[in-house]
């Protein structure tokens, strides 16, 4: 696909459809993008080309290009569909509720679509429903007991949402794993035992072997949970005064 912006062109959100025409299979973003996250959602963002997209529509491959210029225009109306379920998370008069609602529905569609973690931490995110999850997060923050002014709602946002990436991606990441090479993630510590034991009986890492044997040994979903709240607990006790 072309990558190449104009310099005056449109955003894709303020673009408008073409026009219906006849045709045997009528097309909108809608349904290109709809398309598009089933090929993803099967086979990954390598899979995402116009033709097999088109193939996929039942159209020719030109008739595409109407309606996304190039393949990061696809990819941001992918996102903005993930986010449009993001948005649907139950908010709350408290901010911290609206901020863990938050975090955990983007892990849930980040597990459903997996492509989606991919795309996280990479460019901007500016679609009307990320910018709706955005605004909302960012409103929460801004009422944390923690928080004073437009500076510190940049550092906690930072700190919330560089949380959700590494964590989502590393999920993501073990599971993908699990799949390629057949083996679950407690398999593969059972078969690191002896040796991680052995390693340990030598004394040179003893914090090491407190976390494994005194350690909460908690799944993905209570894991996440957990260091969210000491993320957004350490923002809430945050004090102007403490910061350098």
């Amino acid at each position: 696909m072309n990558t190449s912006y104009g310099r005056d062109a449109l955003p894709i959100w303020e673009r408008p459809e073409p026009q219906p025409r006849a045709a045997p299979v009528p097309l909108s973003r809608e349904k290109i993008t709809a398309a598009a996250i089933r090929l993803a959602d099967a086979h990954g963002l390598e899979s995402l080309s116009i033709r097999k997209i088109a193939k996929e529509l039942g159209v020719g491959p030109m008739r595409l290009y109407d309606y996304v210029a190039n393949r990061s225009e696809l990819l941001d109306l992918m996102v903005d569909v993930v986010y449009a379920r993001i948005a649907d998370a139950d908010r709350h008069s408290e901010w911290r509720a609206t901020v863990l609602a938050i975090a955990h529905a983007t892990r849930e569609a980040a597990l459903d679509h997996e492509w989606f973690a991919d795309l996280l931490g990479g460019r901007p995110h500016l679609g009307p429903h990320a910018l709706a999850v955005g605004e909302a997060n960012a409103a929460a923050l801004n009422r944390a007991p923690g928080v004073h002014g437009i500076d510190d709602v940049q550092r906690a946002l930072g700190a919330i949402n560089s949380f959700i990436i590494g964590a989502v991606r590393r999920e993501v990441t073990e599971r993908r794993t699990a799949r390629s090479t057949g083996t679950d993630m407690a398999a593969f510590q059972r078969s690191l035992g002896p040796y991680l034991t052995r390693m340990l009986e030598t004394g040179r890492y003893p914090t090491v072997a407190r976390l494994v044997i005194d350690g909460a040994h908690l799944d993905a979903a209570e894991t996440f949970d957990r260091n969210l709240i000491v993320v957004v607990d350490g923002i809430a006790g945050r004090r102007q005064a403490d910061a350098p």
